[in-house]
């Protein structure tokens, strides 16, 4: 696929997101065309996209069973590396969430950064998807990124970044997120590839 197109894509896909009160921006959400344009464009395998995707619902659903309304809790996998955020009242429902997170088939890691304080308002979390929205659009504009390499998780004005991406994309992606309003801090959980990696990835 072309450089253009691909851009093009990822800007039709993240118009629509932003457009509905930047709500998650699931592939899904925008149709057949779209969920096959966004594998086609994701550095991971189809695959892994949908082992991913099974992971962060079936740890969301066990989480919930475990944990009820004690806590708020985000969980986003990449590449089967699970990452665990949002607030919980104690120490020891930290520990259950990574617990229940890890017992979840095909998970290959656990990063825990959920918080032990009270639950966010929905204020901070409404400001934290508009960072996230923003950081996306960013990576869409520059010449020499591609948004959809790159999964962006926002809590506390904390920014995360996953992705299989090489040392160059990852510095300019991180420089690019703390230009961004609102942003406290930049946390890298990305996979670092070589520029010969990358090269064969864009011609497959």
């Amino acid at each position: 696929m072309k450089i253009a197109t691909q851009k093009m894509v990822v800007k039709l896909g993240l118009s629509v997101c932003l457009g509905a009160v930047l709500s998650a921006c699931a592939p899904m959400m925008l149709g057949g065309f779209a969920v096959g344009t966004m594998v086609a464009v994701d550095r991971r395998t189809t695959g892994t996209q949908v082992e991913d995707e099974g992971i962060e619902l079936r740890s969301a659903n066990r989480i919930r069973d475990s944990l009820g309304e004690r806590g708020h809790i985000n969980v986003t996998s990449y590449n089967r590396q699970v990452l665990l955020t949002g607030e919980v009242p104690n120490a020891q429902d930290k520990q259950l969430i990574e617990q229940v997170a890890g017992k979840v088939e095909n998970v290959r890691s656990i990063v825990n950064e959920v918080a032990v304080m009270e639950i966010t308002s929905l204020n901070q979390r409404a400001s934290d998807t508009l960072v996230t929205g923003k950081i996306k659009a960013s990576l869409v504009d520059t010449k020499d990124l591609f948004a959809t390499s790159f999964k962006i998780v926002t809590e506390r004005g904390t920014v995360y970044m996953m992705g299989r991406v090489t040392q160059r994309e990852a510095n300019r992606a991180t420089d690019i997120a703390r230009g961004v309003d609102g942003v406290k801090k930049v946390v890298r959980l990305v996979e670092i590839i070589s520029e010969e990696e990358l090269q064969s990835l864009s011609t497959k």
